[in-house]
């Protein structure tokens, strides 16, 4: 106690400096303080530039947690360190915020770009941590972000990545249930992987999301079988469960004919032994009629040969859901096999014991003969808890036949001397069970249970009396001795349903002591008014009896009682005694019923059947929670029936067999176009099928070998590790150089386009390689570029074919190309600087070259980019939007749209063209912009004042605003010289950025490079009017501001472009199939404007 208080004394001075070991060891009891010191320290430490700090901070913060300590105030103090390059840190970082995402949401979600980061952290722990910290983030504003990140991890390279994303999609299918059927095809593709880590938790997914779909196991069927040995003991759990409905559900009954044989037996077992005598002949002759050749089903043989081992398994569960799973599923003759790992749980902990005892009492009831060679295992120990002794007790009920009952009852006997009083009560109905199920015992227990009305316990004999009564119901006439001793108790037992069951007893066989119920019930009447309810009612029960079978000793008794009960305070007995009292005693001439009274009370009554609480439990899964509380749960599924007829096989038949191989890969790609960077199969970097369709053929084999020769390639060469930077500048200026040599045969202008756009989009890319793995980037660059190598070559060798034509029919526009190609360089791609002449060169081109090439060229869209930024486009070539309305206005109408021209005074602003509209009689005058209220990033250039707009005249103007790349409004103020007007200008995703061109190969290369989560995939089916390449050119780029890609493909058509602000790429591919449908796949390195760009093309293509 000294100590303690000497401890509080120090702590209540927190300013004490000689012991600061409390604030930070979180060992100490100082961690439980309320200190806020240490939180400060906490804090400075997460704040300092060394990471073995970091490190310690976050290991107490840690500590803290598991100590139950709320460490939720230190949430921005840890997200500041998710971008810690420490891997430890990081680690730990993230398992704080699994613990505090969903209660700090706001602030998760601040640090949302940061997961994102970490979903392609080269570290796959790191992977798997930040999509467990995505997914615990409980906002439905990102369930795209997160279905995105669940699709990219579904595909990622490590199989732990893999598994977490199946942990991923029951968190995001209870968050929001719409997503089902995506995330059902993620659970298709994480089915076929062959990993062992995936395979439980996929298994898992499944039965969260969609058990009801059998078909998706039917080709993993035979996989999952052969994988279950090999998989970890929670998913061995988890497989054996699923499996046991899918045979339910796929194979014939293997015991049809003996349960046929058993429904006979079973309806006889607590018959007499002439019932069933009587029974057997008939209940034979009919199932033999019945039998069928039965022949098991070679999967059926495989599921159990391959769950067999697992019955040696050192984990409890595993062995439980093995030995359901034979129980269940297995022939008769087989399922002894599980007994015997069962006995071997018994020696578990307790609470072990009490699940597999349960199960094991209810396999008893309908397989008795596989536990019988154990019957010692069952035996109870005086340190067992009460609720396994209740269980071994029924077990051992369960199994008592002829041969082993002398045993049984010396082990009863045994027990009724326990100081357990609930335990000795189980023994003695134990004991009576076991009387009424095997009749040479009956007179021996009832012997035995009578001498027990002697015991001083009042709780031994008052459940001693209550089975007596039962087991005397089947031979009364033979026990009135037993029933003479039984009366004399009624001075002393206290316990209402023991003195209840006497005074029924007396009362149904009374005749067989007629001297001594009178006599029983002048003494309960006296005692009347003090008696229990139960008690009351037989009082009045035996009077009645009495009545009618000795009414001259008992009429005044039976009248006395009737009275007393008549003014009880419990109307049951109230009406009791008023429904008895018009029975026996009528008091007019209706009493019609008066003359069966007799029949009523002293009818004969069949005995009691004393059956096992475990007897209907078998209806239920065993092992599930439902077995356990024998109620059904929430979340579970019934244990299908056997089909009558055996369904198809040929089902689970899979085309390829060797485990080496992927299965069917044609068949993927049909299904899925948005195809990952690597392979679903093993975890390695297989080959990916590119962007464009003309690759779709290139196989397996030829793209690996195509992808090691070039590995000395330009393309290959960019994706290096950091680490080697001198070798990266040297491969860098290699593959330049040889860009440039293949493309100085082409024209001078589209080279001119083509290196400048392609030296632009490099510049962006590059800061974001250094921050990519060297295994990202191998497998990306073997994926998406060494498949289409050998088609590029064959393109350019067409290009420059093409290209040398239509330079030698137009000889007269290269000097004009080279005054281009110089004003380019000085300012690269300013568009501004172009000639409108330069529009006549593309002219001659379309005599030359092909039908496709000239719809490639339609989209790209020239006109647009040539005219000088000072030029105001036409209204009626672009979208008019209402920003002030002539009523709300006074009179004054203003209009505005997006001209799609550059701002002359600021390249990383929009041009937005306003037009105003004096509706009235008067002048306005002074038309400006004041107090503009715009979100943090974002900027405005105003347009110059308006002096005087005359009526009924107009006025067009250009503003700048840089909308940072969002969608948010800009609000300001638009005033006159009288009034001002609170307007705001938002625009539509589309307008967010400007019109890039390159090459077909350009666009494949950064396509490549925008995979997994940057690429979004959505299938459509095309409006009437959208149905050729011209109609999708014009809808594609009337809703976004960007180009179109030459391709040489007839049914897909590209387009490039970047947003204005930070110049990330936008790439938008439309895919045409057959019968109107198509596929859009937008590849964009900000997801937010790749998924609303998405919907506004959808809804262009769509109407």
């Amino acid at each position: 106690m000294s100590a303690s208080s000497a401890f509080s004394d120090d702590k209540g001075g927190s300013s004490n400096v000689g012991e600061p070991e409390y604030g930070h060891d979180p060992a100490s009891g100082g961690i439980f303080s309320s200190d806020y010191k240490r939180h400060d320290d906490l804090k400075e430490m997460l704040d300092s530039n060394k990471d073995s700090l970091k490190l310690e901070a976050m290991k107490r913060i840690v500590a803290m947690i598991a100590r139950g300590k709320n460490a939720s105030e230190l949430f921005p103090a840890v997200v500041k360190n998710v971008a810690c390059k420490n891997i430890e840190v990081k680690k730990l970082v993230y398992v704080y915020l699994v613990r505090y995402a969903e209660e700090q949401q706001d602030l998760a979600l601040l640090s949302i770009s940061t997961f994102q980061r970490g979903l392609k952290d080269p570290n796959q722990l790191i992977r798997a941590s930040a999509l467990r910290v995505l997914s615990s983030i409980r906002v439905t504003i990102i369930v795209p972000i997160m279905m995105l990140a669940i699709k990219e991890a579904a595909s990622d390279m490590s199989p732990y990545v893999r598994k977490t994303a199946a942990h991923a999609i029951p968190k995001l299918y209870s968050l929001d249930p719409e997503q089902k059927d995506q995330l059902i095809e993620v659970i298709e593709k994480l089915l076929a992987d062959k990993t062992t880590l995936v395979a439980g938790s996929v298994v898992m997914a499944f039965e969260e999301v969609c058990p009801e779909r059998i078909d998706l196991i039917h080709k993993n069927y035979r996989k999952l079988c052969n994988l279950l040995i090999d998989v970890e003991e929670w998913g061995q759990v988890v497989i054996i469960n699923m499996l046991t409905r899918y045979a339910r559900t796929q194979f014939l009954n293997p015991n049809i004919n003996e349960s046929l044989l058993e429904e006979g037996g079973e309806k006889a077992f607590y018959g007499s032994e002439e019932d069933e005598e009587a029974k057997e002949e008939n209940t034979e002759a009919s199932t033999v009629a019945k039998r069928k050749p039965y022949v098991m089903d070679p999967d059926h043989r495989l599921l159990l040969r391959n769950t067999k081992p697992l019955l040696q398994s050192r984990n409890a569960a595993v062995v439980m859901a093995v030995a359901q799973l034979y129980f269940h599923l297995a022939p008769k003759a087989e399922v002894g096999v599980i007994a015997k790992a069962l006995v071997r749980l018994m020696r578990s902990h307790s609470e072990v014991q009490y699940v597999v005892l349960q199960n094991v009492a209810t396999m008893t009831i309908k397989r008795r003969g596989m536990f019988e060679p154990y019957l010692k295992s069952f035996y109870i120990r005086s340190t067992d808890p009460t609720q396994i002794k209740v269980l071994k007790l029924e077990v051992l009920t369960n199994l008592a036949n002829e041969t082993n009952i002398s045993t049984i009852l010396r082990e009863f006997q045994t027990y009724i001397k326990s100081m357990d009083k609930d335990f000795v009560a189980a023994t003695i109905q134990a004991i009576g069970r076991c009387a009424t199920n095997i009749g040479e015992v009956r007179d021996t227990c009832l012997n035995g249970l009578v001498q027990l009305l002697s015991n001083r316990d009042e709780l031994v004999v008052a459940e001693s009396v209550v089975v007596i009564k039962k087991l005397l119901q089947m031979q009364p006439e033979q026990h009135s001795e037993i029933i003479k001793h039984m009366a004399k108790l009624t001075d002393n037992i206290q316990v209402p349903m023991a003195r209840a069951s006497i005074l029924w007893l007396i009362g149904e066989y009374c005749e067989h002591v007629p001297k001594i119920a009178p006599d029983v019930l002048r003494k309960m009447a006296k005692t009347f008014t003090n008696e229990e309810d139960i008690v009351k009612l037989q009082i009045i029960n035996l009077a009645a009896k009495l009545y009618l079978t000795n009414s001259k000793q008992t009429k005044l008794l039976t009248q006395y009682v009737l009275n007393l009960a008549k003014y009880d305070q419990n109307y049951d007995i109230r009406d009791r005694a008023r429904f008895i009292r018009q029975l026996i005693v009528p008091m007019d001439k209706g009493g019609a019923l008066n003359k069966y009274a007799k029949k009523l009370f002293l009818a004969l009554k069949p005995a009691p059947v004393l059956e096992s609480p475990f007897k209907d439990r078998d209806h239920f899964q065993l092992g599930s929670l439902s077995h356990l509380l024998n109620a059904k749960a929430g979340g579970y599924q019934e244990l299908p029936d056997w089909p009558e007829v055996a369904p198809d096989p040929s089902v689970r038949n899979v085309e390829v067999p060797e485990w080496t191989k992927c299965s069917s890969r044609d068949k993927r790609k049909d299904k899925k176009v948005e195809k990952p960077f690597y392979s679903d199969s093993e975890g390695e970097s297989g080959p990916t099928e590119s962007a464009d369709s003309g690759s779709d053929s290139v196989s397996g084999s030829e793209s690996s070998s195509s992808s090691e020769d070039s590995g000395s390639g330009s393309e290959t060469e960019d994706s290096e590790d950091d680490s080697d930077s001198d070798e990266e500048e040297e491969e860098e200026k290699k593959g330049r150089k040889k860009i440039v040599q293949r493309k100085m045969k082409t024209s001078a202008s589209e080279s001119a386009a083509s290196e400048e756009s392609g030296n632009e989009v490099k510049m962006q890319q590059k800061p974001k390689m250094g921050n990519r793995s060297k295994s990202d980037e191998e497998s990306e660059s073997e994926s998406s570029e060494s498949e289409s190598d050998s088609e590029q070559e064959s393109e350019s060798e067409t290009d420059v074919k093409t290209k040398k034509k239509v330079s030698a029919s137009n000889p007269p526009s290269k000097q004009t190309k080279k005054t281009t190609v110089e004003k380019k360089e000085m300012s690269l791609l300013d568009l501004d600087d172009f000639e409108s002449t330069t529009s006549h060169q593309v002219t001659p081109v379309n005599n030359v070259l092909s039908n496709s090439l000239v719809t490639d060229l339609e989209g790209l869209s020239l006109t647009d980019t040539m005219i000088p930024s000072a030029t105001i486009a036409s209204p009626s070539s672009v979208k008019m939007y209402e920003l002030l309305h002539r009523i709300k206005g006074e009179g004054l109408a203003v209009e505005y749209c997006f001209s799609r021209q550059p701002f002359s005074f600021d390249k990383n602003m929009l041009a937005v063209q306003i037009q105003f509209s004096n509706n009235t009689t008067s002048e306005v005058k002074n038309l400006h912009v004041e107090e503009p209220k715009l979100q943090s990033g974002m900027r405005m250039k105003e347009f110059p004042e308006i002096d005087v707009l005359p009526p009924s005249g107009s006025a067009t103007v250009v503003m700048g605003i840089d909308f940072c790349d969002s969608t948010q409004a800009a609000n300001f103020q638009l005033c006159t010289h009288t009034r001002k007007f609170f307007v705001s200008i938002q625009p539509p995703v589309g307008e967010l950025m400007t019109p890039i061109f390159m090459t077909e190969n350009e666009f494949k290369k950064e396509q490549g490079k925008l995979m997994g989560m940057n690429e979004i995939t959505e299938k459509l089916v095309l409006g009437e009017i959208c149905q050729n390449d011209h109609a999708i050119v014009q809808r594609v780029t009337s809703a976004a501001n960007i180009s179109r890609v030459p391709c040489g493909s007839d049914k897909e058509c590209r387009f490039a472009g970047k947003t204005v602000t930070s110049g990330s790429l936008v790439l938008v591919t439309v895919l045409t199939k057959e019968e109107g449908a198509a596929q859009l796949t937008i590849n964009c390195e900000k997801m937010v404007i790749g998924t609303m760009l998405v919907k506004d093309i959808l809804q262009a293509l769509t109407q």
